[in-house]
């Protein structure tokens, strides 16, 4: 009976908030200091050892000569340096300088990001370090020209953007990922005396040296400048088709083909398959749509606050089928809204949905506020205990993927129900990447998979259904070789993640090369980018920082025992019985 008093009030707040204007309150600044001490979040509110990042001091330069300065003046006391922008929005902690806080600083582009230069005649626009994506993609649009890539949420900085990897979907002309249309870039690295203990270096696109610093993850130096393509104004033209799954490891390479901007959601439980038919038009066709993506508009706080309430309430009763009905009541809703298309702007009325691609390849409407409401905010604003979640991306050789779908099927259909904990989130989302000359990019065509899934309050609450999502993950990386987003996942997915990447060694040379006393490295950075395995403690494979081994590592007195995977039987998964016999 709670469920569905609370599903009546969820549909009825949903409903009501898409026809009234509903502003969030702005996003809470990552960096908090007090008199002794600065503490670094990300947007999440939590890192994934839950442990805070202190920092000795914070800058916030304006200009590419105080960010050299910066970069200087860490060099010259040996302090450990990184980079952070306004938004913060990196899942692993590779923004945090070092454990010790004391010998460290944090460099903040939030104040320099005014800087666009758009060069209409070579089709290229040249932004500053800390420049919001939707302030160059307006800028841009402005001048009658467009950004063909872009990541599917537009809160992230210029710099940020292509350090870690971010990207749409496309296997058409350059690609999805954003760093592929960087043609040039300027990076402060650390310098001798001489040179004033730090140096401008510029970056062109025929330098070597831009296939290690175009995807950098902020350890080569500190980028000031980014230089991207662009191409002549066009529209998009974007239907959904919902549909069954049946035969989605046999269609996804063709949809990739076939439209330029495609991707593919999938919702296991439910056995549907949501392609989107996303491809250019002229601009003369008809239409001025916009592409507001549901999970990224302003919640009311009351709506967010309620979901959260209804997942603890499924986890803690141990309720499948709760979660199953609120996956319904989102995929349903999903459908009836066009997942958030705007056919003018204001309303979804019906497909195809047209409109210009500045309006339609990126969204993130819950970041933009008057300070004068306090009403809603974005879901995940840590602030007011909406939706708290991990997000889990692998990055798979194309010829790769269908077999892995076929696994996940097999496991889907040993129990459907237990895949609803994924799908009442967003299900999978199923996107393209083409070939890449970054070291630390995708070597060929390749298919990325998101999915997200509840996070529970406290490190040591085993989750229901864990054991799903984990063996899921586990396939993903260890059983066919996938790849992890550098700014997304749990450790886990970073284990031994050196032997995934051809260039690896080239990378490791340059970084050899630009900061040879690991000036711009920590114990963060490190443990991602060498894969370093965490240490075995107790409940250590709750949270994704070990593999289970031991039943310690999960938790044993509230029934969870590690067991083996139910498909990928080299899987070690924490999964709930009555006594450590079971399966």
């Amino acid at each position: 009976m709670y469920y569905f008093r609370w599903l009546l009030g969820f549909l009825h707040l949903l409903v009501w908030g898409s026809i009234i204007l509903v502003h969030a309150i702005p996003a809470p600044d990552p960096v908090q200091c007090n008199r002794t001490i600065c503490t670094l979040s990300n947007s999440y509110g939590a890192w994934g050892d839950r442990k805070d990042c202190s920092v000795k001091s914070v800058v916030y330069p304006t200009t590419e000569e105080e960010l050299r300065s910066a970069v200087a003046h860490a060099n010259k006391n040996k302090l450990k340096v990184k980079v952070v922008s306004k938004f913060s929005h990196t899942i692993p902690k590779l923004a945090c300088p070092s454990s010790l806080g004391h010998d460290s600083l944090l460099i903040s582009t939030a104040k320099y990001d005014s800087g666009i230069e758009i060069d209409s005649v070579n089709l290229a626009v040249t932004a500053d370090a800390g420049v919001a994506l939707r302030d160059v993609i307006d800028k841009v649009e402005e001048a009658g020209l467009s950004l063909v890539a872009a990541p599917y949420w537009e809160g992230v900085s210029v710099a940020g953007m292509i350090s870690t990897g971010a990207h749409g979907s496309s296997w058409w002309g350059k690609g999805g990922a954003v760093h592929d249309h960087v043609i040039g870039l300027s990076m402060i690295v650390p310098g001798n005396e001489s040179e004033g203990y730090a140096k401008v270096k510029q970056i062109g696109a025929q330098d070597q040296l831009l296939n290690a610093a175009k995807v950098s993850l902020g350890i080569l130096g500190v980028i000031s400048k980014v230089k991207l393509s662009l191409e002549r104004g066009f529209k998009r033209s974007i239907t959904y088709n919902f549909t069954n799954d049946s035969s989605i490891e046999n269609n996804f390479m063709e949809h990739g083909k076939k439209y330029e901007f495609g991707d593919i959601t999938w919702y296991p439980s439910k056995h549907t398959a949501v392609y989107r038919y996303d491809k250019r038009v002229p601009m003369d066709t008809p239409g001025d749509g916009i592409n507001d993506f549901l999970g990224f508009q302003s919640n009311e706080i009351l709506i967010s606050k309620s979901v959260r309430a209804s997942e603890k309430l499924f986890e803690s009763t141990k309720s499948v089928n709760g979660e199953c009905k609120l996956a319904d009541t989102t995929l349903w809703y999903k459908k009836q809204i066009g997942n958030g298309l705007k056919n003018n702007g204001k309303i979804f009325t019906g497909y195809p949905v047209v409109g210009r691609q500045g309006k339609m390849q990126t969204s993130g409407s819950c970041l933009y506020s008057p300070k004068t409401r306090i009403d809603a905010s974005c879901a995940w604003d840590p602030r007011i205990k909406g939706l708290f979640f991990y997000e889990s991306t692998a990055i798979f050789t194309a010829t790769k993927f269908g077999d892995f779908i076929k696994d996940v099927k097999k496991l889907r259909d040993l129990k459907p129900e237990n895949f609803c904990g994924i799908d009442h989130y967003n299900g999978f989302l199923i996107r393209y990447i083409k070939a890449s000359k970054a070291y630390l990019g995708q070597s060929e065509d390749s298919i990325v998979v998101d999915f997200n899934y509840y996070r529970a309050d406290e490190a040591s609450t085993p989750r229901l259904n864990q054991d799903v999502m984990e063996e899921v993950e586990q396939m993903a990386f260890f059983k066919y070789g996938a790849r992890p987003h550098w700014a997304k996942n749990r450790n886990l997915a970073f284990l031994k993640v050196q032997s995934k990447y051809l260039n690896f060694n080239k990378f490791i040379a340059v970084k050899k090369q630009l900061d040879p006393e690991n000036m711009l490295s920590s114990e963060w950075s490190d443990e991602i980018l060498f894969g370093k395995e965490g240490v075995g403690s107790d409940g250590c494979a709750l949270e994704g920082l070990c593999i289970c081994s031991e039943d310690r590592h999960c938790s044993p007195s509230k029934g969870y025992f590690c067991k083996p995977g139910l498909v990928y039987s080299e899987a070690r998964v924490c999964r709930y019985s009555p006594s450590s016999s079971h399966l």
